[in-house]
């Protein structure tokens, strides 16, 4: 049975389609390089900020270069039932951990640090609006932001190199009601029996996998269909990075 005998999803969507994305850049005008990501429902500002340093333990190893670091935060009012923040509770949750580590992972495979040099880029992500994917928004935002931090550093004689590397953007798959699905808003990422999150360049390579049995357990060829939905999802995530980072 092929993708277009199945009935459309709750949104309209084919299986293998991504929700209507854009970039609003220079959101935050004190940052280096911003953007906000708008996909579908999900909302995220992503920000970078340079700081003339680097972590100390760079400079006790002699560690050459500059350095990536990331914070994640889901505001109060993001989602349906208020949220607390994480000063509330006197320290962050273990699920946003989690996701800053991987978005720290994530953007450091698209930089060159050493050509960066000695100076640290804060990434900061802050859901406004959640709706599925904030992980994979943030990912695919803080790229753009990277950019346009090491675009200005070019511009201000910081840097004479262009740091960056191949692309980078991520997208969520996952198995609902039994089929493949790329792109997955609240409502199925809840109903999923099988959630993915994938991170990949623009060279073809995977930086994470992160996928597992929610429900149920899965096949090699349900692996084999996620994958391949995420690959086209993120072919089309990179070329709408790009269209963002040719706007004037």
């Amino acid at each position: 049975m092929t993708e277009s005998s199945f009935s459309p999803r709750h949104d309209g969507r084919a299986d293998g389609q991504i929700r209507p994305l854009r970039f609003v850049n220079h959101f935050a005008p004190h940052a280096t390089g911003s953007t906000l990501i708008e996909w579908g429902n999900t909302r995220v500002i992503c920000a970078a900020t340079v700081e003339e340093t680097v972590p100390r333990w760079m400079k006790e190893q002699g560690v050459a270069g500059g350095w990536i670091t990331a914070e994640y935060s889901m505001l109060p009012y993001s989602t349906h039932q208020r949220k607390a923040r994480d000063i509330s509770k006197g320290k962050i949750d273990g699920r946003s951990q989690e996701i800053q580590r991987l978005i720290g992972r994530s953007i450091r495979a698209s930089i060159d640090l050493e050509r960066l040099g000695a100076r640290t880029v804060w990434i900061d992500c802050d859901v406004l609006q959640a709706d599925g994917g904030t992980r994979t928004a943030a990912i695919t935002g803080a790229f753009v932001a990277l950019s346009l931090a090491a675009r200005r550093l070019r511009e201000q004689g910081l840097i004479a190199v262009d740091p960056m590397l191949p692309p980078v953007a991520a997208v969520s798959v996952g198995i609902v009601d039994g089929r493949a699905m790329a792109d997955l808003c609240y409502k199925e990422d809840v109903a999923a029996a099988v959630d993915m999150n994938l991170v990949m360049n623009a060279a073809g390579d995977f930086i994470e996998v992160q996928g597992t049995g929610e429900e149920s357990t899965f096949n090699e060829a349900q692996l084999a269909s996620m994958l391949s939905l995420g690959r086209q999802s993120i072919r089309e995530l990179l070329a709408l990075q790009q269209a963002a980072l040719s706007t004037p």
